[in-house]
């Protein structure tokens, strides 16, 4: 199954949170590749007083069902030290389901798509890096048409860092 995951993080090492979580996909039987996009520093959302992120986007391809998808992805944000604080707050990672496949689920901890995603530019460039031609299921628009459509554009700086592009296993 195809799953694309937002990363990010804002406390501590940045970059270094990053690159943990993405060694704990890696070293999982269940996730048989991972193509990380660029990492992009990004303004926070909601919650502004606060660190800058670093985020991006990860593309998997897992025999993991959604439902375990997302629990162990929550179980390595609870490895790294995640706490939950106030809503869209600090954070040392975060690992939020974009897209499975083409699915749209629904229920109390799970909603894929995300719900945010097409309101949010730290999301949408890093998705359209990998993916842009990607049709949202809902809107049944592109990435490139739903990044088009924004009406607030948050602040958006691709980092130049080489070993996070591509493939990673």
């Amino acid at each position: 199954m195809l799953a694309y995951i937002g990363i990010g993080s804002n406390l501590g090492d940045k970059i270094c949170n990053i690159k943990k979580a993405i060694e704990y996909l890696k070293e999982n039987k269940k996730i048989v590749s991972v193509i990380c996009s660029s990492l992009y520093e990004t303004e926070p959302v909601g919650y502004k007083d606060q660190p800058e992120f670093i985020n991006g986007v990860l593309k998997i391809d897992t025999t993991y069902s959604l439902q375990e998808l997302f629990l162990f992805l929550k179980n390595v944000e609870k490895k790294m030290g995640r706490t939950k604080t106030v809503k869209y707050g600090p954070r040392i990672i975060d690992l939020d389901i974009l897209f499975f496949e083409d699915k749209i689920y629904i229920d109390l901890d799970i909603t894929v798509p995300h719900p945010q995603l097409h309101k949010r530019t730290f999301v949408l460039y890093p998705l359209i890096e990998l993916q842009g031609d990607f049709i949202h299921p809902l809107f049944c628009r592109s990435l490139k048409k739903l990044i088009e459509e924004l009406y607030e554009k948050t602040s958006i700086k691709l980092l130049n860092i080489s070993d996070f592009k591509g493939s990673l296993k």
